[in-house]
């Protein structure tokens, strides 16, 4: 397998579950808690003491995401509060030298290849330990650091088969200095040396942005932007509200999005040819909140009638106009070969119009229900469609599938 079949398949998967779990899920106040309380981590490292999850299931989390429409998973290894949910000889500050005595990290890849579900690896370059970045960092403990993060992303390649995807995150650069950018993280983290490494032991992998370099795909996060132009990119996102809401547990989110907001990103992200990865936050003993399953089943009842409009589906080039919208006012679409996949947010009810479509269409369904509908064009050249049901096949997003003569 090539690097090139790699990247394909990364986006042929399209849809995905991110995992954010750890010592932090104990407290139920989101990943950032260690920071944001500025608990002193011999405080914070107590906790492990008491994270022996019961509940923690793998194979489980596997069944919701392929329920889902997902294939693949990421799993946080490591957040930045520097607990490792596996056995390192470069840390004792891990799940199988506390009080858990298990390598989670394996179960969760073991699970994942028994479920036929491509394996993601989340770590976190930064560790809080070594200090808060800009208020108690250092050069002597940054370097201490480098050098743990580089002995730990050879332990996640090296002991646990093949992995598919490395994520990185927590590369902001330390010590604290006056220029975060790209070039001060590559250069504080050794990245070319680390990720030159990683391919070495693992050539079938993709890698994602943050370590300073650019790597296999860019990643916006809580918000759907293309990062560049033909190149690969996964947005990922909580279920949370807010553009920082948080991404471990909480037991009440008020602000929750709705699975219409979610299904309205993943379709929006597939129109612009983009990876969609959806977080879920396990509770500390492994559970997945009941609210998020919920989302989770309704998004799979609408993959499994509509799922077709989302892999392999790119940037409308046959319905944009001059100012590069697509679609009309009831949606946007996405196109995948001579098929134009019209997401349609807004019912407009019996009759549907789409202003710009290029190329002789021969043919119009509503793609959950196969029901084929009455078309024509106007003296304006506009797609005329008639013949829809007065309500929405789906309350959250109906799709309209046009097929142009090749």
């Amino acid at each position: 397998m090539t690097e090139r079949d790699c990247l394909t398949q990364f986006k042929e998967a399209r849809l995905g579950m991110f995992i954010h779990w750890g010592l932090y899920s104990r407290l139920g106040r989101g990943e950032w808690v260690m920071c944001r309380d500025r608990i002193p981590h011999e405080e914070y490292a107590r906790l492990a003491d008491e994270f022996s999850p019961r509940f923690f299931d793998p194979d489980r989390w596997c069944g919701v995401a392929k329920n889902a429409g997902m294939g693949y998973m990421v799993m946080t290894t490591r957040h930045h509060d520097g607990f490792a949910l596996f056995d390192s000889a470069a840390s004792d500050f891990t799940s199988a030298k506390t009080a858990a005595n298990r390598d989670f990290v394996l179960e969760y890849v073991e699970a994942c290849r028994r479920n036929n579900m491509k394996v993601g690896l989340y770590y976190s370059l930064g560790d809080w330990r070594f200090g808060i970045p800009k208020e108690s960092d250092s050069p002597e403990k940054a370097k201490a650091m480098v050098e743990q993060a580089h002995a730990q992303v050879r332990e996640l390649m090296t002991n646990y088969g093949k992995i598919d995807i490395l994520w990185y995150d927590g590369g902001w650069a330390y010590p604290s200095i006056i220029d975060h950018g790209p070039d001060d993280v590559k250069n504080f983290w050794r990245a070319e040396e680390l990720n030159g490494m990683v391919r070495e032991l693992q050539p079938n992998i993709v890698i994602n942005d943050r370590s300073g370099t650019p790597e296999d795909f860019g990643t916006p996060e809580n918000e759907i932007s293309v990062p560049a132009v033909g190149r690969a990119w996964e947005v990922c996102m909580t279920m949370g509200g807010g553009a920082n809401s948080f991404w471990g547990w909480l037991p009440r989110d008020p602000l929750a999005k709705t699975t219409g907001q979610l299904i309205g990103a993943l379709t929006k992200a597939a129109s612009l040819g983009g990876n969609f990865l959806l977080n879920v936050s396990p509770d500390g003993d492994g559970m997945i909140p009941e609210w998020q399953l919920e989302r989770l089943e309704r998004i799979g009842e609408w993959m499994r009638a509509n799922g077709e409009s989302i892999y392999g589906v790119g940037p409308s080039e046959m319905t944009r106009d001059v100012n590069g919208q697509t679609g009309s006012s009831s949606g946007i679409c996405g196109d995948k070969g001579d098929t134009i996949y019209h997401y349609m947010y807004l019912w407009p009810g019996k009759k549907a119009i789409v202003p710009f479509v290029k190329g002789d269409v021969v043919d119009v369904t509503l793609l959950a229900t196969g029901k084929q509908l009455e078309f024509e064009r106007d003296s304006a050249g506009r797609l005329l469609i008639s013949g829809l049901p007065l309500n929405p096949p789906d309350p959250n997003c109906s799709v309209m599938k046009i097929v142009i003569s090749d």
